[in-house]
């Protein structure tokens, strides 16, 4: 196992250690080769990898129970990606992985074998997700705002008239009366139909009305979209704002994120790779998440769980807490949010 640490350690070492391929290379090889003998192949890796992220767990995320085996094991694959010319540097991977023709076809289990290294201060003490109300510019600098530390805040959303106006009707009409939405929609954005087998966001809004409004005996659905149609993004951006604890000179994503569904599963726990950390406002109904540490910093963080309710907006780094969600009963769930940098 110590080869293997060598190479976890070669990712924060000078960039004049990198620079040797046939070393690094040689490194892989032998991994694979002990891979191999071991009998462990991608194929199973996936198959690991999705039993252990179930939807609404609260483990860790640890394969094979250990993240030593599971480096042992799962790292020959990105032997893939240096031995054949493909992107590898960190700062690239984010950015070109997901992209690029590599030997090895882009999954969760590359993704999480390529990302970076946490720093255990997004979570070191936190024993629960901070409340905060009307919290303002300074204290957000100060204490969120590129810390990766999560929080919930309240009293931020009193004036926005997306609580009376967002509705899966009104999503439906806004999207159909739109020209072209749906197929750049289906193009240039993303669709999450999570457990809901929906295959384009166009398919969703042309469900039964039955099932629309979650009837009896009705399969349920959850499901999240990013929002990449200029005028679309228009006619939504006149019912929120941008939140008032974001300082002045701050970017917000051009993209909006909707995340709408009934009672039951959310998201799987996963991680995101959308670079920026996000805001998300809760306009409809109640949704707990489930937070997990990186498994790096399993030792000395807890996992946590917050419950955001109508008007509550939740900050978070979805790139370095792994999450999943669970929609309560009663009223259907409505999520808005964005990025910022």
């Amino acid at each position: 196992m110590s080869l293997v640490f060598t190479l976890m350690a070669t990712k924060t070492e000078s960039d004049s250690s990198l620079r040797s391929k046939k070393e690094l290379t040689e490194k892989f090889l032998q991994l694979r080769k002990q891979a191999l003998e071991d009998g462990v192949y991608d194929s199973y890796l996936r198959e690991v990898f999705l039993k252990h992220a179930n939807k609404g767990s609260t483990k860790r995320f640890t394969l094979f129970g250990s993240r030593k085996l599971f480096i042992a094991s799962a790292v020959f694959v990105v032997l893939g990606i240096i031995y054949y010319n493909c992107p590898f540097t960190y700062q690239d991977v984010l950015d070109e992985f997901y992209t690029s023709r590599c030997l090895v076809e882009n999954s969760a289990i590359l993704g999480e074998i390529a990302r970076p290294l946490a720093d255990c201060g997004i979570c070191r003490g936190l024993s629960e997700v901070p409340i905060i109300n009307n919290l303002s510019e300074e204290e957000f600098v100060e204490k969120y705002a590129y810390t990766g530390r999560p929080a919930l805040v309240r009293g931020e959303t009193g004036n926005w008239t997306a609580f009376e106006v967002f509705s899966f009707d009104y999503f439906k009409e806004l999207y159909t009366e739109t020209p072209d939405a749906f197929e750049i929609t289906e193009n240039e954005c993303q669709f999450f139909s999570y457990q809901s087998r929906f295959s384009s966001l166009e398919e969703m809004f042309n469900m039964s009305k039955e099932r629309a409004n979650y009837e009896e005996g009705q399969e349920h659905w959850y499901i999240g979209w990013s929002n990449c149609v200029a005028d679309v993004a228009k006619k939504l951006r006149k019912h929120y704002q941008k939140p008032h604890f974001l300082p002045k000179d701050s970017e917000t994503s051009s993209l909006d994120w909707i995340f709408m569904g009934w009672s039951g599963d959310g998201a799987a726990m996963h991680l995101d790779q959308v670079q920026r950390p996000s805001w998300q406002a809760q306009i409809k109904g109640e949704k707990t998440w489930y937070l997990l540490p990186p498994p790096e910093c399993e030792d000395v963080c807890n996992a946590l769980e917050v419950t955001v309710k109508k008007g509550d907006i939740i900050l978070l780094d979805t790139n370095q807490w792994y999450h999943s969600t669970y929609i309560h009963e009663g009223e259907m769930s409505i999520t808005i949010g964005s990025e910022y940098d």
